[in-house]
């Protein structure tokens, strides 16, 4: 386990591949650890980068504290590179969460991205205007609404987790992640407490900055050579939402849609899915 200290606080990260390597970011999403990006970690390790998977804010045992909105988690990972690759422009896969924040890093600073893989979540834009576009996504959705009272973190805790399997179930249909995986994540849920939920209250509260933080989304854009995964069957992102995604990015960018793949795509088809962002991040 690595730790690095940034001026964002510290996080712990898993490592792999040559120290001197070209950095290449691996970030995990909810409900998920770095362990779930264990195989993209490996393959890129094979190619020659250095893959480091960080607990991302909210996720112990990396800083807790706040603030826990899309700008925080944009600027640690920024910091990450700044730490980890200070003189040379870094890859970065986000899925999930850590697609959302890749996307923010991205647009606040280009020059320090060379490429990139994002999975499963669009463009935050492209998922805030397209949500009322189709209406089955409010019901994809509804466990970020669920964890928005205090009571959330109870809801997420009960009978072991439960809720962790539920959203599992739903997101990725036909997949059973391995045991020792779903353990390792509640694990760390349990340590984290109510911190992973700080991310879906950040994105409604206050109500009153709704349209303000709308139009700092609108205004993300992305020239960062960009490719962007969705799975055919994922259930909590429709892969509708994803159409519209090329519109906010001034460089390339190239969307596929997975067939028969839901949510956690890179650990259904590990190796289609790490050869398809191999072959990306390595061009």
């Amino acid at each position: 386990m690595l730790e690095v200290e940034t001026p964002r606080g510290r996080f712990h990260c898993l490592v792999e591949g040559p120290p001197d390597g070209p950095l290449a970011l691996c970030l995990h999403g909810f409900p998920d650890v770095p362990h779930g990006m264990a195989g993209v970690q490996g393959a890129l390790a094979a190619r020659g980068h250095r893959a480091v998977a960080p607990f991302l804010r909210g996720y112990a045992p990396s800083v807790l504290d706040g603030p826990h909105d899309l700008s925080a988690l944009g600027e640690d990972v920024v910091a990450l590179v700044d730490a980890l690759s200070p003189s040379r422009p870094a890859s970065v896969v986000g899925h999930d969460w850590g697609a959302v924040a890749a996307y923010v890093a991205l647009a606040r600073a280009p020059g320090r991205f060379c490429r990139a893989v994002t999975m499963a979540v669009p463009h935050p834009y492209v998922f805030a205007r397209d949500v009322a576009r189709h209406p089955g996504q409010l019901a994809r959705s509804w466990y970020m609404l669920a964890v928005q009272p205090s009571a959330g973190g109870w809801l997420l805790a009960r009978r072991d987790h439960a809720l962790v399997d539920r959203l599992v179930r739903a997101w990725s249909p036909g997949w059973t992640p391995e045991p020792r995986h779903l353990s390792r994540v509640k694990a760390c849920l349990a340590e984290s407490g109510d911190a992973p939920l700080a991310l879906y209250r950040a994105l409604l509260r206050p109500l009153a900055g709704a349209r303000r933080r709308l139009a700092e989304l609108r205004a993300m854009r992305i020239s960062t050579p960009l490719l962007y995964l969705h799975g055919e069957r994922d259930g909590c992102v429709g892969a509708a939402l994803g159409e519209g995604n090329a519109r906010m990015f001034d460089g390339p960018h190239e969307r596929r849609v997975l067939a028969g793949l839901g949510h956690f795509l890179h650990m259904e088809a590990p190796l289609a899915v790490e050869a398809m962002i191999v072959e990306h991040l390595s061009r």
